[in-house]
């Protein structure tokens, strides 16, 4: 009988808990994103202005452009692909928000194959 009663507890205090959404907050504004490949940390710096962002990498300036699906969704496509695999468009997805990061998860248009990641406002 104890099970019973606290079951409905434990569903409502689970209830409580909602991921922040606050998307909006990160349409616009400078950003940092950090990622280790083959054990080495990398950072990407961006800058997002609703619907055009300027992302530099290592050394290298390059520029997408954004069309948004939702508050929380958009779709980056480079302005000037240099082959194949850039040509293609990335889905990203805002999954929740903090004061000045927010967690997205981001695949190629089409592919199952999703990454997450964390990024962090500079400014």
């Amino acid at each position: 009988m104890k099970k019973l009663l606290l079951l409905p507890l434990l569903l409502i205090i689970a209830s409580c808990y909602n991921a922040e959404h606050n998307c909006k907050d990160f349409k616009t504004g400078k950003f940092k994103f950090e990622f280790v490949v083959d054990g080495i940390k990398k950072t990407t710096l961006f800058e997002r202005k609703d619907d055009i962002e300027i992302e530099t990498f290592e050394g290298k300036t390059d520029t997408a452009t954004i069309r948004w699906v939702s508050d929380c969704e958009y779709v980056l496509e480079k302005k000037h692909p240099k082959n194949k695999s850039e040509e293609k468009a990335i889905g990203m997805k805002i999954l929740n928000t903090t004061k000045d990061s927010y967690t997205f998860e981001f695949g190629m248009i089409g592919s199952n194959q999703k990454q997450r990641g964390t990024v962090v406002r500079v400014d």
